[in-house]
């Protein structure tokens, strides 16, 4: 029990947990035992705190330090939440010495201003900075271990502190158990935290589902708080009938039943349910409970119902319009009856939601609405004013006008400090309201498309701002501007693009009060890699763009269409466009201009890739994440962690690339433009290592089945990399086909820039098909458009396609000379993977020259792709280099590896547990089907499982 001024709160749940003994043991052996992970799945009072508080009680668990907080559901903004609550836990314990980085936490928790260090010298970098809080929580939960942090309610969680969760249990500290309850229904088909997570292998993990109890279940639950022996079958059913089978609803039906025992109607028949009225029942039950107390106690619980959260004494009784005296004497018989709990210290509310609802079902609309007016009343005076429980009681109070503005203050405060999913949430549910004014309605949708534009949210406003360009109250000028951030987000979607760009051509046309505003949607429209419209009809409109910005003297305006116009001419290879590179400021002061100078730089970096300058593209990428971070634009930094990591893939950079494309891939799955460019270096990276299932799945995501709704220079190379793998698989037709589409994408856009992973691999393939005069063809075809543009990467694939058909006509010096060119063309960018590819076609034109020398280069050709983990490159210099009498030196310093894998059983062992079989193994590796098959035995022997299905884990 607990108390607090007189207040006690009495226990009157069941007094052994019920139906939940073999989970509560899956939780004991699993928190016991190190780091570890635990996710308790269920619905709204199914048992998952009863389960967590059991837990705690446990002596078994007395080694632990737990750490709770509870996720709130109508929560302020405030960074990292229920963590900071949990840890506040700590305040007066020891804790060992914190390195200087711990410090961060200080200013979220000044109850620990003993424990932790100074502060930290500010970053001037929000993203940083909050890396660096997010690795002093990791910290200081490591310091105080063996510890288990519990969060409970997840669904109700912000992003930063899903983000934290998220941080520390993707590499928990040795001796952390991280717990976390969530109901599944209130998640909006959302992960619990917020986007696919997976525990590192060393982190034992377990997920519950807790399930209504069964009839039996019920029956024993029953029985325990009836302090009954048992209770008959019959009733038991009836029981489980009424309630579902939650355990919170059984026993809130069991109290009122009981209560009215108190008054000689407790009578143990089968029949002992029908004057309750369950599940809505639960309303009933409590109406029932609250005509027993006195009105006073019944006004108290009224208002603890209105406010919503657990609250403190003196808001009670000024939203209840009583005294001091009346309210304790009040509060202490809503506790007593076990209506009210101090559910948190010196704060008291209801044991659950479906209570406090309850409650609330059974007030009138009149005393509601009083209720309502009353606690704003009460709430304003608070210092800060809590602003998202100020708006929800000012629109039940049906004050439209309060709603709208604190709803608003809230959406901006929520903005300001990085919580853009909960002002996309509170802003969605402004613009639905039907009394709001033409300019409230032009001010909101405006805002609400800004904000979603600019974060990257769980709230998608697609469809609500579709429906407010149908609303009559939107102003020309304001549909325009709504149009235009509808077409940008649209472009973020799979399958938009094509609509987007409609929308933005609405835009335009409606924006002719709004210059700036249409030349906005000119830039974005004349952007050539959004879509399949031609460039000759986008260089049009980036001519149009070009003399609005010559009359264009709005700062942030100006940006903005330079971030269109500059990473557009470097796209298209346009070699007047270095010089102008240095018009572009370093850093602005005011907020909206740093945004678009990220924005700028960012796109600079992808053109940058695109094209081959790479020195180029790490510098915009390095300047334009630290503009983004400080201008709070996740979406632009989004954008460029995908751009990093093809940057990585051509500059050689593979350590560790395909677990960080497949993170940010969970995180950014939903966003078209960074799904599919990540989609594209995981396709490229499993082909390298003839992962070919993995691969096709990939390539299919890089926009290949609609590459009109595609980002063109991303679809291409999806096509550029299907047709080589089908080309590695001996499927000449099927590459054939990937290169054709390839080639009728390319040659839509008239941007041969974007030829460069595409048109060696075409070539090849229409050799290979005897088409050598279509190959000759898409050659000059590709040298024409290539002519005076400044594209590197591209350069060195025309080389390379020279070789090709230099080759193909016998002509092997000439071929070498080529394939040597491109080879350093490469080396310079530099990128060493596709350099190497090169420097294989000039070895193996030696070796058929008759240069036995060649076949060391072909060796350490074979170490390079290997130390890439280009397993299939590899593998196949090594074959190329047998074929040519060669010897394959060992890829280990001894012959005997004992228990451990050998190289060759680890590729084995990784091709297997990708699914592939042993003939496709056997193919990727040039080895034998039988030979494969002995590897497979002794990796199942080795690792001690019985089928290839339990080989996981392999890097």
């Amino acid at each position: 029990m607990a108390s607090g001024r007189g207040v006690t709160v009495v226990r009157t749940s069941s007094p052994v947990l019920v139906g939940r003994g073999m989970e509560l043991e899956v939780l004991l052996r699993t928190v016991t035992n190190g780091s570890t992970v635990v996710l308790i799945e269920g619905e709204a009072g199914v048992g998952k705190t009863r389960l967590v508080h059991e837990l705690l009680a446990q002596p078994r668990l007395a080694s632990l330090r737990p750490m709770v907080g509870h996720c709130q559901q109508l929560r302020e903004p405030f960074p990292f939440g229920a963590v900071i609550e949990a840890l506040r836990s700590l305040a007066g314990l020891p804790v060992p010495e914190l390195s200087p980085v711990a410090g961060a936490l200080r200013p979220l928790l000044p109850e620990l201003a003993d424990l932790l260090p100074p502060p930290p010298v500010p970053i001037g970098d929000p993203h940083a900075e909050r890396h660096r809080t997010l690795r002093a929580a990791r910290e200081l939960m490591g310091a105080i271990g063996p510890a288990l942090l519990v969060v409970e309610d997840l669904q109700w969680a912000d992003d930063s502190t899903r983000q934290m969760l998220r941080f520390v249990m993707g590499d928990p500290p040795p001796d952390l158990s991280v717990m976390v309850t969530y109901r599944r229904e209130d998640l909006a088909g959302q992960p619990p935290l917020g986007t696919a997570y997976r525990p590192p292998d060393r982190v034992s993990s377990v997920v519950l589902q807790l399930e209504p109890l069964d009839v039996a279940g019920v029956g024993e639950l029953a029985a325990a708080i009836l302090a009954e022996d048992s209770v008959s079958d019959d009733l038991a059913a009836r029981l489980h009938e009424r309630t579902a089978g939650i355990p919170f609803v059984v026993e809130e039906l069991l109290r009122t039943w009981r209560t009215g025992a108190a008054a000689g109607a407790y009578r143990r028949t089968d029949r002992a349910f029908d004057d309750v009225r369950v599940p809505v029942l639960l309303r009933d039950a409590m109406a029932d409970r609250l005509a027993g107390l006195p009105a006073p106690t019944r006004r108290l619980v009224h208002a603890a119902a209105v406010l919503g959260v657990p609250s403190r004494v003196e808001q009670l009784t000024a939203v209840a319009g009583t005294d001091s005296a009346t309210a304790w004497g009040a509060l202490t018989q809503a506790a007593e009856s076990g209506v009210l709990f101090e559910t948190e210290p010196a704060r008291y509310g209801f044991r659950h939601t479906l209570a406090r609802q309850a409650v609330y079902d059974t007030l009138s609309g009149p005393v509601r609405q009083d209720l309502h007016a009353a606690a704003i009343g009460a709430l304003e005076r608070l210092d800060p004013p809590p602003l998202v429980q100020l708006a929800e009681h000012s629109r039940n109070a049906g004050r439209t006008a309060d709603w709208l503005r604190y709803g608003e203050r809230a959406a901006d405060l929520a903005t300001a400090v990085g919580d853009p999913s909960a002002a996309t949430g509170m802003l969605q549910r402004l613009v639905a309201e039907p009394d709001l004014t033409g300019p409230d309605v032009d001010r909101l949708a405006v805002k609400l498309g800004n904000v979603a534009y600019t974060g990257l949210d769980q709230h998608d406003p697609v469809a609500t701002l579709e429906r407010l360009l149908n609303d009559r109250r939107l102003a020309t000028a304001a549909r325009g501007e709504v149009r235009l951030l509808l077409g940008l987000l649209l472009v973020r979607q799979k399958g938009g693009i094509e609509a987007a760009r409609a929308e933005i051509r609405r835009a335009v046309a409606d924006l002719s009060e709004r210059p700036d505003l249409a030349a906005k949607g000119v830039a974005l429209l004349g952007t050539p890699f959004i879509g399949s419209a031609p460039f000759t009809e986008q260089r049009v409109l980036l001519a149009e763009t070009e003399r609005r910005l010559a009359r264009c003297e709005d700062p942030e305006l100006r940006i903005s269409l330079l971030a269109n116009l500059l990473g557009s001419r470097l796209h298209v290879g346009d070699p007047t466009v270095q010089a102008e590179l240095l018009t572009l400021p370093q850093t602005a002061e005011d907020a909206g201009e740093r945004r678009q100078l990220a924005r700028a730089r960012c796109n600079l970096a992808d053109a940058c890739t695109s094209v081959g300058h790479f020195a180029q593209a790490r510098e915009f990428l390095a300047t334009g994440t630290q503009l983004a971070a400080s201008a709070g634009s996740p979406f632009v930094i989004s954008t460029a962690r995908s751009t990093q990591v093809r940057l990585d893939w051509y500059t050689g950079a593979w350590s560790g690339l395909a677990d960080r494309a497949h993170r940010l891939l969970a995180d950014y799955r939903d966003l078209l433009p960074v799904a599919s460019e990540l989609s594209l270096v995981l396709g490229l990276l499993a082909v390298s290592r003839g992962e070919w299932p993995a691969a096709e799945t990939h390539f299919t995501h890089t926009g290949i089945e609609a590459p009109d709704d595609a980002i063109s220079p991303i679809v291409i190379g999806g096509f550029a990399g299907l047709a080589w793998m089908r080309l590695s698989q001996n499927d000449a037709g099927g590459a054939a086909q990937a290169a054709e589409e390839g080639i009728a994408v390319l040659r839509r856009k008239g941007v041969w820039t974007w030829s460069a992973d595409l048109a060696p691999v075409a070539v090849r393939t229409l050799l290979a098909a005897g088409r050598t005069d279509e190959a000759r063809a898409f050659v000059e075809e590709l040298a024409d458009g290539m002519a005076d543009r400044d594209a590197p990467l591209a350069h060195a694939a025309l080389l390379v396609c020279r070789g090709e058909l230099a080759e193909a006509d016998g002509a092997l010096t000439a071929a070498v000379g080529h394939f040597g060119a491109a080879q350093a063309a490469y080396g310079q960018l530099p990128a060493p993977y596709l350099a190497a590819l090169a420097a294989e076609r000039v070895t193996l034109g030696r070796l058929a020259l008759g240069d036995a020398g060649a076949n060391d280069e072909l060796a350490a050709l074979a170490d390079v792709f290997e130390a890439l983990s280009a397993t299939r490159d590899a593998a196949r210099c090594r074959h190329d280099l047998r074929s040519h009498g060669g010897s394959t030196p060992s890829r280990r310093g001894r012959r005997g590896y004992g228990g451990a894998l050998s190289p060759r059983e680890q590729d084995v062992a990784r091709l297997a547990s990708r699914g592939l079989t042993n003939r496709q193994i056997a193919d990727v590796l040039f080895l034998s089907p039988r030979t494969v098959e002995q590897h497979v035995a002794k990796v199942l022997r080795k690792l001690g499982v019985r089928s290839r299905s339990d080989i996981a884990g392999l890097p």
